[in-house]
Formats: structure tokens, sequence, C-alpha cells
């Protein structure tokens, strides 16, 4: 069974940076696009990053140029490294992988298959 592990959150001030990152386990992650959401509090879960098995990557506009979602298949981790960090980025942090191969990136929650548990990230002085 597939297991995604994510890591890397905390408290950081507004302008700070964090390195999230998400081990999987259990399957060929390798070959999933894998992808980032985030749920603030009160609010719906929503897509924030993706990379394609083959490499390719899209952001959702808001964090363009402010993240950068990358992935060590030989580790089957994947990693988001998030700069100039601002208050409404205060979220948990949720990874997510998607096993079909047919297509291109899918940023919708209902097309990921496998989930992890999350990691709070609050950006905050």
């Amino acid at each position: 069974q597939v297991q995604l592990v994510e890591s890397g959150g905390g408290l950081v001030q507004p302008g700070g940076s964090l390195r999230l990152a998400c081990a999987g386990s259990g399957g060929t992650v390798r070959t999933y696009t894998m992808g980032w959401f985030r749920q603030a509090p009160g609010k719906e879960r929503e897509f924030v990053a993706a990379i394609h098995w083959s490499g390719s990557t899209y952001y959702t506009d808001s964090v363009k140029g402010r993240f950068t979602i990358s992935r060590d298949n030989a580790q089957n981790t994947m990693y988001l490294q998030m700069n100039s960090l601002k208050p409404e980025d205060t979220a948990v942090y949720y990874c997510a992988g998607d096993r079909d191969q047919t297509g291109g990136i899918r940023i919708g929650i209902m097309e990921y298959d496998y989930w992890g548990q999350g990691t709070q990230v609050t950006v905050s002085s």
C-alpha cells in the first residue's frame, strides 16, 4: 500500500523560507504525478503545485516565482521549496499522488489517489 509522509513544516516569519518533503513508499511512486495541496482554517483544500513523472511542473498563480517543486525519483521523495512566505500561505500542506500516466498534470483534488497526513505551515511575526 502506498504511503506518503510529509515533513518540514513549522513556524516562519513573513519573508522567510521553508522546505517541505514528501517521502513515498509501498508503490511505484516515481511513476506518479505528485502534487502539493493546502488547506487553511475555514477554507477548502486547494491545489498548490504538481510535478509530472516526466518532470514538468505546474503552479497555482499565487505561488509562482516563490515556490519550487522538485522530486528525487531515486529516493521516492518530492520537495516544495517555499520562499518569500506570506501570512496567507499559512495552512496545512498535503502531498498527494496521481497514478494516472496517460495524460498531463491534473489539479483536481479528486484526481489524486494517495494522500499524506499533512504538515502545518504557519507564517507569522
